[in-house]
């Protein structure tokens, strides 16, 4: 990973000859894709900027990968690196919630006039941490509900989906496949690139697959939370689901779950690889796991 570390560097100080005093991208050259949305002023999956020249899209997308980048430089970089990335990042986030928070509506604007408003920087919003709390969670029920907001298509929903869970909203994460299962409607042998263009044939596109990772860590909860998947957080998400189980490949082995839920209380077995340490989380209760296997029922419900 360090190896990648001076190329992700350059690739930030190029961003950063584009942003102004207050951390906020003007007038980004070239073409700034976000996504396949076919509404309103959204040309070749961008979304135009204001006239002041910024865009809430690219403000937020810079301020994830500040975020990503000081992550990476604490654990594996430099610290100095780490310590700039943190204060760009600080910046931008104060920046972005000044310019476009839109305090009628609850939810970022796209622009800084505040009259266009999407799922992607509400989404992303919520990833980045603008939105925690209550905040988050009333803007998790927007998405599903707001018509108004530019929709995600098949490739964004994946951010939306891990925007909708860190809301609170994981239980209802089967509800959120409508296009995965319209895809199959139309036939589908492979999820296509942009199912609102092309409708007759599949594009092989590995940026759809999001559920084939989602099935794992979103319904069955497990994620690595640790470099090197050295620690394994497992939340699931199972809505009304009340018997499932599945495995996950492992650098040393496979992670192995099964759940049944009766009465509200989840009993679980959970085969964890050797030198792992893990955490269950049900219903805001946390339960220790340690390598080999765990067998238990919650008390929470």
């Amino acid at each position: 990973m360090q190896q990648h570390l001076p190329g992700a560097r350059q690739i930030l100080h190029f961003f950063d000859g584009f942003q102004q005093a207050d951390g906020s991208l003007r007038n980004l050259p070239w073409w700034n894709f976000t996504d396949w949305v076919a509404v309103g002023d959204w040309k070749h999956g961008t979304r135009s900027p204001g006239k002041d020249g910024n865009s809430a899209l690219l403000d937020i997308q810079l301020l994830l990968a500040y975020q990503m980048a000081a992550n990476l430089e604490l654990k594996t970089g430099m610290a100095a690196y780490a310590a700039i990335y943190q204060q760009k990042a600080a910046q931008l986030k104060k920046t972005i919630q000044q310019k476009y928070w839109d305090d009628r509506r609850k939810l970022y604007a796209d622009r800084s006039e505040k009259y266009l408003f999407s799922q992607h920087t509400n989404a992303l919003a919520i990833l980045t941490g603008l939105a925690t709390g209550n905040t988050a969670a009333m803007m998790g029920n927007q998405p599903i509900t707001d018509s108004t907001l530019a929709p995600a298509s098949i490739y964004f929903k994946y951010y939306l989906q891990l925007a909708l869970v860190k809301a609170g909203k994981g239980d209802d994460y089967l509800s959120w496949l409508d296009k995965w299962r319209e895809n199959m409607e139309m036939g589908q042998t492979t999820w296509a690139e942009n199912s609102e263009i092309n409708t007759s044939r599949s594009d092989c596109h590995a940026w759809g697959s999001g559920t084939n990772i989602e099935f794992f860590r979103i319904l069955l909860g497990i994620d690595s939370d640790a470099p090197g998947f050295s620690f394994i957080n497992i939340t699931p998400h199972l809505g009304s689901i009340r018997q499932i189980g599945g495995q996950m490949p492992h650098p040393n082995g496979k992670i192995r779950v099964d759940y049944r839920v009766v009465n509200g209380r989840l009993s679980a077995t959970i085969h964890l690889p050797p030198a792992t340490s893990s955490r269950l989380n049900w219903k805001g209760a946390t339960y220790p796991l340690k390598a080999g296997i765990n067998q238990l029922t919650t008390t929470a419900k």
